[in-house]
Formats: structure tokens, C-alpha cells, sequence
């Protein structure tokens, strides 16, 4: 197994990414945040708008350059805007495509030269309504999607150069629900994954040795009602 080394981590103030951050911790890596919010006391990071991609590719040059390089990168940043397309207000809906998608290009081009120093690894987080859809998340399906698409193609463009991982969540116990109308918060006895036993999961792709690759992973909760 690898060591974990330096991990760049987006979204690492909460959610998956902060689960993540405390897994790569815990396997003796480096976690490395990039995030909107302020890094939680104790962590090493800088804010950012994934939405900006040239404040992303500063924070992912400034972040490598003074960790001394890196080993992983996980995309783990993701927000959503529900609601039928025709409603949900174009600035809203174009901004999960910028973040989701857009956001997660801008890290990992930027992050490519230090990676393939190293052999490194990418483990892009997209969802399982990147593989199926849901009325009123239009935005989110197709940033989702467009992760899927970028990830397998980046895979065939990078092999034997790098590692990359496709991980495919489900549903979460995190913030990502929070504000939202009540129509579009799972209910009560929906199955939903701790996040920090997802974080493990991508720890197992970080640690994989090198030339074997967790090309993709569906990570969700027995009673996953999007997947399959």
C-alpha cells in the first residue's frame, strides 16, 4: 500500500470533505483544504471560490507549492439549487455547473503538474444522480454527469501516468440538505451514509499500490433509493 503523502482536498471545511480531511489525518497524510469557508482551527488551507477559476488555480498552486507537492487531490466541493429548470434562477443553476463541474476541471488541471511528479492520484467525487436523475435537480444531474464523463475520460487521457478514481456516492448525513424547502430534504427514514465511512473508502483508492487502479466506486447506503 501507498503512503498517503500531501492531499488536496475541496470542500475540507465540511461535509465529505472535512470527513475526508480527517481520514487522510488519521492514515498519516497531509490533508490540504481548499474551501469557501476558513479552514477549521488546526488545518492547513486556504478560502477560495471554485466558482473563480483563477482563484482556484492560485489556491491549488499556492497550497502545492508550499506543502512542497502532492500526492492526491480529491474534489470533494458540491452545492445544488433545486427546482424546476424554468424557476430556478439562471445566476443559481449556472453556479452548480460552475462549482460542481467547471471548479473541479480548474483544480485538477491545475494540479496536474505536481501530480504526475509524483505518480499521483485524482479522486473526483461526482453522485449517483450522475448515473440516474431526479426531477428538479437539473443543475445538479448535469454537473454530476459532467463529473462522470471528465473522470473517465481523464482516466483514459492520464493512465500510467496517474491514478484516477471515479467515487459515487450516495446520500449523506451532512449539511448538503440543509435550507432547503422541505420537498427537497430526504425524509426521516431515508437511508443516509456517515460521510467518515465514505472518507475511508477514498483513503482505500489513495492507498491502492501504484498500478492498480479503484477506477470507480459506488459508495452508498443499503437503501440507496438512486442507485441503481
Amino acid at each position: 500500500m501507498r503512503e498517503i503523502g500531501n492531499v488536496l482536498i475541496t470542500g475540507g471545511a465540511s461535509g465529505l470533505g472535512a470527513a475526508t480531511a480527517d481520514a487522510v489525518a488519521g492514515a498519516g497524510g497531509r490533508p490540504l483544504i481548499i474551501d469557501r469557508l476558513p479552514p477549521v482551527a488546526g488545518a492547513e488551507g486556504v478560502q477560495a471560490d471554485l466558482a473563480d477559476r483563477r482563484a482556484a488555480e492560485r489556491a491549488v498552486h499556492g497550497l502545492a507549492e508550499s506543502a512542497g507537492g502532492l500526492s492526491a487531490v480529491v474534489t470533494a466541493a458540491g452545492i445544488d439549487s433545486c427546482g424546476p429548470l424554468g424557476e430556478v434562477p439562471a445566476e443559481e443553476w449556472e453556479r452548480v455547473i460552475e462549482v460542481n463541474l467547471l471548479g473541479t476541471a480548474a483544480v485538477i488541471r491545475a494540479a496536474l503538474p505536481f501530480l504526475e511528479q509524483t505518480s499521483g492520484t485524482v479522486v473526483t467525487c461526482a453522485s449517483t444522480l450522475g448515473l440516474n436523475v431526479a426531477p428538479d435537480a437539473t443543475a445538479y444531474c448535469a454537473s454530476k454527469f459532467g463529473v462522470v464523463g471528465l473522470t473517465r475520460a481523464l482516466a483514459a487521457e492520464t493512465a500510467g501516468r496517474i491514478g484516477v478514481t471515479l467515487l459515487i456516492p450516495g446520500g449523506m448525513r451532512t449539511g448538503f440538505f440543509d435550507g432547503r424547502p422541505e420537498q427537497y430534504k430526504p425524509p426521516p427514514d431515508t437511508g443516509l451514509n456517515d460521510p467518515a465511512d465514505v472518507a475511508q473508502a477514498i483513503v482505500y483508492a489513495l492507498r491502492a499500490p501504484q498500478g492498480c487502479e479503484m477506477r470507480e466506486m459506488v459508495v452508498c447506503h443499503s437503501r440507496e433509493g438512486s442507485w441503481p
